[in-house]
């Protein structure tokens, strides 16, 4: 698997990229995907101007090929997703984990999307999480703490 990290933000994020990647090395994909660290005015101003919902969040994806489910093999571009650190710090301390697990679980749930998982039911809810909750203990990233 291949990701592309791209940091909007004026602070290193050199140790959620390395993270980020030992997640995803768990996982036998052969695609690739962009992740955009960006601030909470930017996730702010994309989130009102691509889904009308006027307030910052945590993390929003766009694939590419809205697919129902994911391919695992196939050679191609998934999408983007856009994580807000600073979110996502505000998240861990609400949550009472870590920032690492804050920011591997944005990554995991943001990729899920891309792969065409949704949680606009309760039983596609299930399915999701139990997906990511899968991909985040295989890491070793607990809802306790990470790594």
């Amino acid at each position: 698997m291949e990701i592309n990290f791209i940091n909007e933000l004026a602070t290193s994020t050199t140790e959620y990229e390395e993270l980020i990647s030992s997640i995803f090395n768990t996982i036998d994909d052969n695609r690739c995907f962009d992740i955009i660290f960006v601030s909470k005015e930017r996730i702010h101003q994309i989130n009102r101007d691509y889904r009308n919902v006027d307030r910052v969040t945590d993390v929003i994806s766009f694939a590419l090929n809205d697919n129902d489910e994911c391919n695992y093999g196939a050679e191609d571009e998934l999408g983007d997703i856009f994580i807000c650190i600073d979110r996502a710090i505000e998240q861990a301390e609400e949550y009472g984990h870590s920032v690492s697990r804050e920011v591997g679980f944005l990554a995991v749930h943001g990729y899920l999307h891309l792969c065409g998982y949704d949680h606009m039911t309760k039983e596609d809810e299930e399915v999701m999480f139990k997906r990511q909750d899968e991909i985040l203990e295989r890491a070793g990233i607990t809802r306790g703490g990470s790594k």
